[in-house]
């Protein structure tokens, strides 16, 4: 017997993270094939997923298996995944012997490659240097310290103990925050 409930919980509940837990289960099952050489990685509701095939055009060819059962787990669901949040990339020491631009042909639409994209606050590029990622840092700091002067300047007790704890909560915590390697 199948009972149906509309309960209206906010994304940003914690009650949100455990349901998604026990709701997702078969999603991420679907995702994670050893025939097939796939793998998830999962973060609340950012799925991503990894496949290690020698040739990017058979990556693209299970990615596209793959993104058929999520479709089939969606309609059971109804669900809608944001096309706009696809993102595909490909992982290559050398890209010499290798297609880079490989895109996705998926029924509805295609993803093309990409040469970096964002994972849970980490650049990443085709290669994996932290090149990228790096200069993404470095520029909020950059804006940080802009702001740790701005508020330095209009403190009237800007002796060097609060300059240091101003420096302190503003860079640690980016730091922590954005270089989780």
């Amino acid at each position: 017997m199948k009972c149906s409930m509309n309960i209206n919980i906010l994304q940003d509940s914690s009650l949100s993270f455990i349901l998604y837990l026990f709701y997702n289960v078969n999603l991420l099952k679907a995702c994670d094939d050893i025939k097939l050489r796939t793998n998830f990685m999962s973060f609340v509701n950012d799925i991503n997923i990894l496949i290690y095939k020698e040739f990017t055009k058979c990556n693209c060819k299970v990615l596209d298996k793959i993104y058929d059962r999520c479709e089939q787990w969606s309609k059971m669901h109804d669900i809608k995944f944001s096309k706009t949040k696809h993102e595909l990339i490909h992982f290559m020491k050398t890209s010499k012997w290798f297609n880079m631009n490989e895109s996705l042909k998926l029924t509805e639409h295609q993803i093309d490659s990409k040469s970096n994209i964002r994972i849970l606050r980490i650049q990443l590029n085709l290669k994996l240097k932290w090149v990228i990622h790096m200069h993404h840092v470095k520029a909020k700091l950059m804006i940080k310290q802009k702001i740790m002067q701005i508020i330095i300047e209009f403190t009237w007790d800007s002796s060097v103990t609060a300059r240091k704890q101003i420096y302190f909560a503003i860079t640690y915590s980016l730091l922590s925050h954005e270089v989780i390697i």
